[in-house]
Order: C-alpha cells, then structure tokens, then sequence
C-alpha cells in the first residue's frame, strides 16, 4: 500500500535521480540513499509481514540492526533494505512472512 510520503526531498536538493519499481509501481528516487529511504519517500509504510501473526513491519533503526526493513530486492529474499543503495532498475517486493530459500544451495549466489 503506498500513501501519502513521511517526508519530502526539496526539489532544490534532489541531483541525480533513478527509477525502482516497487510491487510494480515506479518510484523516481533521488540516486545515492537506501532503499529503505526511498521506499518511505513515496509513501510505504509496510515493507514486510512478520514471521509469526503476519503483522506488517517498517524500518524502525535504518542502521542494518533490527532486521525490520527485509524486503526482497531483484528476486533475492531477505535483503536489508536499510543498507543497499539504489540503483536505476531495481525492483523491490514486501517480504510476506519468512523468506523461502528453497532454490538456493549453501555458498551459491543468488
């Protein structure tokens, strides 16, 4: 769900920009902050469901600590949205409950 943003980047300040697509929606994005930044400059408010009650979480310490920002970024499940700068292209879908890691083997590359 994608509503009104917490907060705004004046246009005076807004340099370079890039397009993500989140849950099939394009947010144009100032270039060089995180994810997790850009996700609640255009307005999401739930990044993903937790594990046990399915209750919707959002990025509580944007500072790779908490583990509340997963998301799953290019088809890679449990990504630190906190952490990972964008890039133009990106794709990025809520994490609903736990991440399934079933197509990946130990030590292989997503």
């Amino acid at each position: 769900m994608t509503i009104d943003p917490l907060f705004t980047v004046p246009e005076a300040s807004v340099g370079a920009s890039v397009t993500i697509v989140f849950e099939g929606t394009p947010l144009r994005v100032p270039a060089g902050i995180t994810v997790a930044a850009a996700l609640l400059l255009g307005g999401v408010r739930e990044f993903r469901s937790s594990v046990v009650g399915g209750v919707p979480r959002a990025p509580y310490c944007m500072m790779g600590v908490c583990f509340e920002c997963l998301v799953e970024i290019d088809g890679v499940p449990a990504r630190q949205s906190c952490l990972i700068p964008v890039r133009e292209g990106m794709v990025v879908a809520r994490q609903l409950g736990a991440a399934h890691l079933d197509a990946f083997s130990p030590g292989e590359e997503p």
